[in-house]
């Protein structure tokens, strides 16, 4: 297979902690979806597999890039796609705002007007696409998407975005706050490689989602980790 013979029967998997959707730490180890995702295809590949957790996007890619790590579960983004190749997106997930109360806001529309700071993830998709399209606000940037809202608070920021599955769990434990109406973007989720396995390594990747889709491993995972907010993508999409 493309990795196997490179890293002598070992593929390291660098797992994003910082979207606790897909992948969260707790005293039984890192569980979730892109674990489960991970420890299938080495099994598939008969190779063992090493997980490397990290905080955020931002060091999740840098991995990636400097070949540290063989393949990460991370969003489509066009500024990843220098060095990164993904395979076609598995899992849609919102984008969503978050607001205090008495905020005036009420559109998502309303978000990017001047003068506004927004706080968003580092290296996560959203802070990404926000950085470009939020031409006039400020965007600060938390350390994972697990501290926006603590930011968010302690900045006197006007905005959340995150992910809505995040910011719902932060709804329950901080009083006074809501989401604006719809979402900002969908982030569809990758299995991503760097680009040096070339198109070959990628087509292992894709014929590996492409099974486990239609079997329902991917829909039995994201049950047994009670993954709310996001929407298995059908083949092709």
């Amino acid at each position: 297979m493309f990795i196997t013979p490179v890293n002598h029967g070992r593929v390291k998997f660098v797992i994003n902690l910082g979207n606790p959707l897909l992948a969260r730490a707790d005293g039984a180890g890192i569980q979730g979806v892109s674990v489960d995702l991970a420890r299938r295809f080495a099994g598939q590949l008969g190779v063992q597999c090493d997980l490397v957790p990290v905080n955020n996007a931002r060091e999740a890619v840098d991995l990636l890039e400097s070949g540290e790590a063989d393949i990460g579960f991370l969003a489509i983004d066009p500024q990843r796609q220098q060095h990164l190749q993904f395979t076609h997106g598995y899992l849609y997930i919102e984008g969503y705002y978050l607001v205090k109360h008495d905020s005036p806001l009420q559109d998502i529309d309303d978000v990017g007007q001047a003068g506004h700071k927004v706080v968003v993830g580092r290296g996560s998709a959203y802070a990404l696409y926000l950085s470009r399209h939020l031409q006039h606000a400020q965007v600060i940037r938390a350390e994972s998407s697990a501290g926006v809202v603590s930011v968010f608070i302690q900045n006197h920021a006007d905005v959340a975005a995150d992910v809505k599955h995040q910011l719902q769990r932060e709804l329950h434990s901080q009083p006074g706050l809501h989401l604006l109406p719809g979402h900002f973007m969908l982030i569809k989720q990758a299995m991503i490689l760097n680009r040096q396995h070339g198109p070959a390594g990628l087509q292992v990747l894709q014929d590996f989602l492409n099974d486990c889709l239609p079997n329902g491993e991917l829909q039995d995972s994201l049950q047994r980790h009670h993954v709310t907010g996001a929407e298995l993508v059908s083949l092709g999409a």
